[in-house]
């Protein structure tokens, strides 16, 4: 029946109904599959342990088998499972676990399946060893459904049963269903292992859940796993990746042992949290305690430069990586030139990209991404035509990265031929796509087309939508479509503050007074705060940070001496502060006192004292700069006959010989 069974599902050719074999007709065969590595019969022995009278020795039998295994051929699984029912071959569980890892390596699930099939009709139907290793098979294929059908069906699980369908969810995008096994393993008296919690750590870090997080803690204490340094570096992750990076620190610091990847938890975990300089400080710690950097470590380092804005630090993290040696793998590239481009040096992301020798779809998005955040956004379109030509296909990211280029160089057409491009390769434009799109519309003053491109889309706006709406009725004066775009944004993001502060200035340029108050009110009832202003500039790898009338700083008299020296100058060429920017009503001469110390004018005045002449000048900015800011350091690049790059939230400024790169278009 068994063989009949297998024979009616084409597994086996029909040969294994013809009995036991000569040793001829299976060296043939093995000859003919497998080659060289499978000639292993003796012209001493006709039977491979099967013929009547005659056995070959069970370590010879073994070592037979082994040597089958290694073959690379696809067909191996296959004709190893007919000489077993030839009888050429005894079958244990390790055979089959073989076999199912050399499936998965050749990536090859039909010969998984039929594996599955073979054991189901064997002796080791109900081999918990061999099933659990099913179930990791199909999960390496990501196919949940037979994991979990192999996993319901199995007659006795172990903790390892468990722990391997938790892993087979997690790893394959679905954290919260290996979430849930845990409360049912535990209703059945299974014990967790040490294995069992990391993965489950790494489930709710993968969520970001804190509260399944803390539960996960609670039982590695009860069952004494959390001494453990997989735990541990587990526990430190997933604090981490839930932005709780106190507690984070807390369970690092109490790690009897460390290793390199609690080291990275860490180090990555405060690197997304944009702490730039608890990164660096940890780096430089973790090499004083003779742990060797990996590529891993190199990367979160860079990406923490890189939401810092410091470029001489990032520059010191790659100066870093050559003097040690250290082979510059994709992986760490792709951050390179991240790093770079974020910190305001396109020049030196474009020779990291050049440097790359390999350059995957990840490197040409980080190019063109790079391009459209300094506003280049022909040398964008011209890269992408390269990457077309060089064979590579472009994915959602790339468009992405066009659309935004489009968007900040003010290409209307080309960013709406290019958002239909993407049906060319079979792409559905996301909820970012259409951002995008609304943005592009909407700053180049298409503000009834963007209207209606958003009534028009088949998905929901989302608050991103409308804020980009609003933002553009700003740049354009519509106020009653910014009224409009502003309650939708309310109703769909309450807490966020920036849409209130474009309604409160549109009010105030418009003589609403009452109008602004009942915007501050709002604030005052939803309990939002306005996020405050700051600027910061890195000097000699120290960062100094500024906010609006800051009077803090221990040069702070020779600051405001430097930037009234600036603003007369660049008065006396032609700067007008463009009052409208202040929000209070007050006399003309207190609106204009109040700009002159906006933070990023604080910020250059400090960089102008500190800095050789005629360097660049990089400042780094937590919200959009204002109007009249962007107006004086057009003017001021030309009195001090420097480039200044400026990194707000929408992008980079390279302000040279009075004018932007983004020519006022931002």
């Amino acid at each position: 029946m068994r063989r009949c069974a297998l024979f009616c599902l084409g597994r086996l050719s029909y040969n294994h109904l013809r009995g036991f074999v000569p040793v001829r007709e299976c060296h043939e065969q093995f000859s003919g599959s497998f080659g060289a590595q499978a000639v292993f019969l003796s012209t001493e022995s006709n039977v491979l342990g099967c013929e009547e009278g005659r056995h070959v020795d069970v370590s010879q039998r073994t070592h037979h088998r082994d040597l089958l295994l290694k073959s690379s051929d696809v067909r191996t699984s296959r004709q190893a499972l007919e000489l077993v029912e030839r009888g050429c071959l005894q079958p244990d569980p390790l055979f089959y676990n073989r076999l199912l890892k050399k499936c998965v390596e050749l990536g090859d699930l039909r010969e998984g399946k039929i594996i599955h099939a073979h054991v189901l009709a064997s002796e080791f139907k109900d081999d918990m060893f061999i099933l659990n290793n099913i179930i990791n098979m199909y999960s390496k294929f990501g196919n949940l459904g037979e994991a979990r059908k192999c996993f319901d069906e199995m007659p006795a699980k172990d903790t390892f049963s468990w722990t391997t369908m938790i892993v087979a969810y997690t790893q394959n995008g679905r954290p919260e269903a290996g979430l849930s096994l845990i409360p049912k393993m535990l209703h059945l008296g299974l014990k967790p292992n040490n294995f069992t919690f990391s993965i489950l750590l790494k489930a709710s870090g993968a969520i970001s859940s804190a509260k399944h997080g803390m539960h996960i803690h609670t039982l590695c204490v009860k069952y004494g796993c959390d001494s453990n340094v997989y735990v541990g570096t587990s526990l430190v992750d997933m604090y981490a990746r839930c932005g709780l990076m106190d507690e984070a620190q807390s369970i690092f610091d109490g790690l009897v042992s460390k290793n390199e990847v609690s080291w990275n938890a860490l180090i990555a975990g405060h690197a997304r949290k944009d702490r730039g300089e608890e990164s660096l400080n940890l780096f430089q710690r973790m090499k004083r305690e003779d742990f060797y950097p990996s590529d891993f470590t190199y990367s979160s380092v860079l990406n923490a430069c890189a939401s810092a804005g410091v470029l001489e630090q990032g520059k010191w993290i790659h100066a870093h990586v050559i003097k040690c040696g250290v082979k510059l793998s994709d992986f760490v590239g792709h951050t390179l030139l991240h790093m770079y481009a974020k910190c305001g040096s396109i020049e030196d992301a474009e020779k990291a990209f050049t440097r790359l020798v390999e350059r995957d779809v990840v490197s040409w998005n980080s190019i063109l991404t790079g391009y459209a955040q300094h506003g280049l956004g022909h040398k964008s379109l011209e890269q992408f035509n390269i990457m077309l030509k060089t064979g590579m296909q472009p994915n959602a990211i790339t468009f992405l990265c066009l659309l935004t280029s489009c968007s900040h160089a003010g290409f209307v057409e080309q960013g709406q031929y290019y958002f239909e491009m993407m049906k060319t390769y079979g792409l559905e434009p996301k909820i970012e796509h259409y951002v995008t799109i609304v943005d592009l519309l909407g700053r180049a003053g298409k503000l009834d087309q963007a209207l209606r491109f958003i009534r028009d889309m088949p998905i929901k706006p989302v608050a991103e939508i409308w804020k980009c709406l609003l933002g553009a009725c700003r740049m354009h004066k519509n106020m009653e479509l910014g009224v409009y775009a502003a309650e939708q944004t309310f109703e769909l993001d309450p807490y966020d503050s920036g849409p209130y502060v474009i309604l409160a200035n549109m009010y105030a340029l418009a003589g609403k007074r009452n109008d602004v108050a009942k915007v501050r009110k709002m604030m005052k009832d939803s309990r939002v705060r306005k996020e405050p202003a700051c600027s910061w500039v890195e000097i000699e790898n120290a960062v100094h940070v500024f906010v609006a009338d800051d009077d803090t700083h221990p040069q702070s008299k020779e600051i405001y001496d430097m930037w009234e020296s600036i603003s007369a100058k660049i008065k006396a060429i032609g700067y007008v502060p463009d009052t409208s920017q202040v929000l209070l009503f007050v006399e003309e001469h207190e609106r204009e006192a109040k700009l002159q110390h906006h933070s990023e004018k604080i910020a250059l005045a400090f960089a102008c004292l500190n800095t050789p002449p005629k360097s660049t000048i990089r400042i780094k900015k937590n919200i959009r700069v204002c109007a009249d800011c962007h107006l004086a350091f057009k003017f001021a690049s030309t009195v001090i006959e420097r480039e200044i790059i400026v990194r707000d939230t929408n992008r980079f400024h390279h302000f040279r010989n009075g004018s932007c790169s983004c020519g006022d278009y931002w």
